[in-house]
């Protein structure tokens, strides 16, 4: 995996970089292996997230179709830029 830093903004490398491990996964993969999984959990684990992502699929595929209706908006985070700040 490669980043480049433009302008020396190391940060904004930083961040980027954070994103591309993050979409690839492989915070999670760390988190998994601190501790030993025995295969039985694994298989149960693993089970699990594939009963989780069928479902997911279902439930897009079902909106898609018009058969459930679309998900709600999100309302802003707090702190996003550009959410409407409320003045106390």
């Amino acid at each position: 995996m490669q980043v480049l830093v433009r302008d020396n903004n190391v940060e904004q490398a930083m961040k980027a970089l954070k994103r591309k491990l993050q979409r690839e996964g492989v915070f999670r993969e760390m988190k998994l292996r601190r501790a030993y999984e025995k295969p039985s959990e694994r298989k149960v684990r693993e089970k699990a997230e594939a009963l989780r992502r069928a479902r997911k699929l279902a439930r897009k595929q079902a909106q898609r179709d018009g058969l459930l209706p679309p998900p709600k908006p999100k309302p802003p985070r707090v702190g996003a830029p550009g959410a409407l700040r409320q003045r106390p």
